[in-house]
């Protein structure tokens, strides 16, 4: 049966939600719940070096890459580690789903330009309180990316012959 009430949407829509799905945390949205999020996708335009945001900053918003590529690094004194470079539908700061976190690494743009798309906290909250299944599904995406994180942790550790001190990372909240 149609339903001719039912929401239809342009190509340039489609293709926002394809590029969408393609990262972890929307991949189980359907059109009309991402619908939800795309007004509220707000373009930057970062240049190489440019910082994104820094260690330990209040986490406000989630980021997609359309273009470019972003290195996540970590400050260990007056050092920087790069921990992994991030291309076209990577998503990160991902714990901007959760209340009240910090950000644990920098962000920085790596390639001379970078757009990236940013959905601010204060709007991904409101839709989770509006769309209890939007923020199910979200929450469970992000279950399963730690889940990945944990795994290669423990095989970074593994591989790496317990070189730094894993206990560190179980410490008690």
């Amino acid at each position: 049966m149609f339903n001719i009430f039912k929401k239809t949407y342009n190509h340039e829509e489609r293709t926002l939600f394809d590029f969408m799905r393609r990262g972890i945390l929307f991949s189980k949205l359907t059109d009309d719940e991402l619908s939800k999020f795309t007004p509220h996708l707000h373009l930057r335009h970062y240049t190489k070096g440019e910082v994104i945001f820094f260690r330990d900053d209040p986490s406000q918003a989630l980021y997609l890459i359309s273009r470019g590529i972003v290195t996540l690094n970590i400050d260990i004194e007056d050092k920087f580690e790069d921990l992994v470079h991030l291309k076209a539908t990577d998503t990160f700061g991902d714990n901007a789903i959760l209340e009240g976190t910090n950000r644990p690494y920098n962000a920085v743009c790596f390639s001379d330009h970078a757009d990236v798309y940013v959905i601010p906290q204060a709007v991904i909250h409101n839709i989770f309180e509006e769309n209890n299944k939007i923020k199910a599904k979200m929450m469970t995406s992000m279950a399963e990316i730690y889940d990945r994180f944990t795994g290669h942790l423990f095989r970074a550790y593994k591989e790496s012959f317990g070189f730094f001190d894993l206990g560190r990372a179980f410490m008690p909240f």
